[in-house]
């Protein structure tokens, strides 16, 4: 059973309609009643088989008006790498020692960033960062030789999308508190990264369905063209 808070914000919400991402949006900060800042969340279905290789959608874009949390980079490098990631403003940097402390259960940070030649230390812990999605990859820009770039921009609100095993995209898009102008410009910037990341090999209907929510609101339909 929802509480009261949550059945009150789901009454101004009609759940047979599809909103305008402009209303959605509007919606998505009326329904947040919690103490706190909360996220505003994206949620896309696309029409694609993400356990198909040429199927995949996955990628990274930056927000414009940032992602509005405190994200904890992880930069595993050695040498001059090393000093490089650490001046450009990553929380932790190491190598060996810090992949021990992985496989001992350390998980405390968002963006794992790697270069090419350090990248190979990760294996004995693939098994551990895959599923949390924090495993780095070229593709998402975390496997890098520009180490100081990849810190500076997902400090900055880099955010990666990609499929969950529903073909579902998850991700936020900032903080109730930003208001309406800046959800929308992080909204339309990461809709146009998914539209244009669509696989040739998708047949039919590629984005099936768009909902917009913040952490603790109702799921809000949005039109998806």
């Amino acid at each position: 059973m929802k509480g009261k808070k949550y059945q009150a914000a789901a009454a101004l919400v009609d759940s047979a309609k599809t909103y305008s991402p402009t209303e959605a949006i509007d919606l998505a900060i009326k329904t947040a009643t919690a103490k706190f800042d909360e996220t505003v969340e994206l949620h896309v279905k696309l029409g694609v088989d993400g356990q198909q290789a040429d199927q995949q959608v996955r990628g990274t874009v930056v927000l414009p008006a940032g992602t509005g949390k405190n994200v904890r980079v992880l930069v595993i490098a050695k040498g001059d790498n090393a000093d490089i990631a650490t001046n450009a403003g990553a929380d932790y940097v190491g190598a060996e020692e810090t992949v021990a402390k992985i496989a001992g259960g350390w998980l405390d940070f968002d963006v794992c960033i790697t270069t090419p030649d350090t990248f190979g230390i990760l294996g004995r812990v693939a098994k551990i960062l895959g599923p949390k999605g924090l495993m780095p990859t070229p593709k998402s820009g975390t496997v890098t030789t520009d180490v100081a770039k990849a810190v500076k921009e997902f400090k900055a609100g880099k955010v990666e999308y990609r499929l969950d095993k529903s073909n579902i995209i998850h991700c936020p898009i900032g903080k109730v508190s930003f208001g309406p102008e800046k959800l929308m410009e992080n909204y339309q910037t990461l809709m146009d990264a998914i539209v244009r990341a669509k696989p040739a090999a998708s047949k039919g209907t590629y984005l099936k369905s768009v909902t917009l929510s913040a952490t603790m609101g109702p799921g809000i339909k949005v039109q998806a063209n």
